[in-house]
């Protein structure tokens, strides 16, 4: 792979590239999921190629090819130069990086694709049975892995070989009593959680431990009441956290978006370059970087796609906003990630974490007279400018004189992104800090799905608008 990025870079200066990088990619994608003590899914997908992104004449042009040879990469190089001269000029420049060599590997101990599928599917059978009661109607367990070996060669002379390797998973139980439906969901809904790190991940989420109680709390949710109304008092768990924080704070800081030249996917942003240094995001208590370095996120890396090298920036500190994310022609960098070969990059979050504050969650509890308790994200909903919000989820706790007391369902809350931040009056510390990744995170068009990470603990916020009012 790293003679064909040469060759293509090569090609690319022929015909007249002032800049160009080039990524040669194999990746390995495998699903294995149940449903209702029958296998679902065993998928097992490979692919491979490479990508070429060219600058001439002030001109981006990208173009790609599935063969890892040497005319398949002459001819993408030759064809995104082609679109560059088509797509007309400008005056781009980028900013500088230093030329290098970087190598970059998932710490693991133990490869998640030398686990047999046939032990995967036991596992996800074995949490099914374990989820199984009265009332649980359908029971799912899901299971992935993931390689990916990526050469990147630029013309500014960074050369970086990487291979990351992931792996995660997650179990549910929907549960119908007298025509009420709840979902309960562990360690995440939407497929649960994944991390750059080996099997030792997926152990440690032990799931024949955990899956009795998520049957025994879907059967629960349905005989629950519906969670009350009105202002009060919210601690969103550390799962609920993180979905507040990509939504809220991880979409709105993409650079690409705030200018306008990204805006076909969910929208652009409320912000302002003018806001950097000036804008009170949230209270004194926010505190949010973005750390390519970050062991077990699935942001992590040595370079990102464009050669700019994996660092941990502030991005929000004590509740001023500090910095965006962007890319060299931005100004900046260290941002621009592609989900595959045949994908040009775009500005995408790493892994973006609001840092741990102090204590633990029975503290924050502690100090709420009246308040709810939520857990778990079900549903999110954002306005193009990331700016109006309301998430649901899955179960919610009222809190009684700083004690969790009775179950509720259907909780929903609503706010308005700074001043929602700014409410924010304590964080759990680090030992209740843990870093989720996702592998869903959608942007681009056509359209591109990144794998992020959040680290987040619990947050107490006040005066929080709680479920729908006629």
């Amino acid at each position: 792979m790293r003679a064909l990025c040469a060759e293509a870079l090569d090609a690319a200066v022929a015909g007249g590239a002032a800049y160009a990088d080039a990524r040669a990619l194999s990746r390995r994608d495998q699903v294995v999921a149940t449903r209702n003590g029958e296998v679902l899914t065993v998928n097992d997908q490979e692919s491979e190629g490479i990508g070429v992104r060219v600058l001439v004449d002030g001109g981006w042009g990208f173009a790609c090819d599935r063969r890892l040879t040497e005319e398949g990469a002459r001819e993408a190089a030759s064809r995104a130069c082609a679109f560059a001269r088509a797509a007309g000029g400008g005056r781009r420049r980028l900013a500088p990086v230093e030329a290098q060599s970087a190598e970059y590997g998932t710490p693991m101990r133990v490869d998640p694709f030398a686990i047999s599928v046939g032990d995967k599917v036991g596992l996800c059978l074995g949490a099914e049975e374990g989820m199984r009661r009265d009332g649980v109607i359908v029971t799912s367990a899901t299971l992935r892995a993931f390689r990916e070996r990526k050469l990147l060669a630029t013309t500014d002379g960074v050369e970086a070989d990487q291979e990351r390797v992931e792996c995660g998973g997650g179990i549910q139980a929907i549960a119908a009593t007298d025509g009420v439906v709840q979902t309960r969901s562990y360690p995440a809904g939407f497929g649960g959680w994944s991390g750059q790190a080996g099997w030792e991940l997926v152990e440690g989420f032990a799931f024949e431990r955990e899956s009795a109680r998520v049957g025994e709390e879907a059967v629960a949710l349905t005989r629950a009441p519906v969670c009350p109304a009105g202002r009060t008092t919210v601690v969103l768990d550390a799962d609920q956290m993180v979905a507040q924080l990509h939504e809220s704070v991880g979409h709105p800081i993409e650079l690409d978006r705030i200018l306008g030249t990204e805006a076909a996917y969910a929208g652009t942003s409320f912000l302002s370059q003018a806001d950097l240094g000036s804008l009170q995001y949230g209270s004194e208590l926010m505190n949010v970087t973005a750390d390519a370095t970050l062991a077990g996120g699935l942001g992590s890396f040595a370079v990102d796609d464009e050669g700019s090298p994996a660092r941990r920036e502030a991005i929000v500190e004590a509740g001023v906003l500090r910095r965006f994310l962007s890319s060299r022609e931005l100004g900046g960098g260290g941002s621009m990630r592609a989900d595959s070969w045949n994908r040009m990059p775009l500005v995408r979050m790493t892994n973006l974490s609001l840092e741990p504050g102090e204590g633990s969650v029975e503290e924050l509890l502690a100090d709420v007279d009246e308040g709810v308790y939520l857990e778990t994200n079900k549903s999110w909903s954002i306005d193009d400018k990331r700016l109006n919000f309301q998430f649901g989820t899955e179960a919610a706790w009222e809190i009684k004189g700083g004690k969790r007391g009775r179950l509720h369902r259907d909780a929903t809350y609503t706010g308005i992104t700074p001043p929602f931040w700014a409410s924010l009056d304590g964080l759990a510390g680090p030992e209740h800090w843990v870093v989720i990744g996702a592998t869903n995170c959608g942007k681009g068009q056509p359209g591109q799905v990144a794998h992020v990470s959040h680290g987040a603990s619990p947050g107490r916020f006040r005066d929080v608008e709680v479920g729908v009012h006629a």
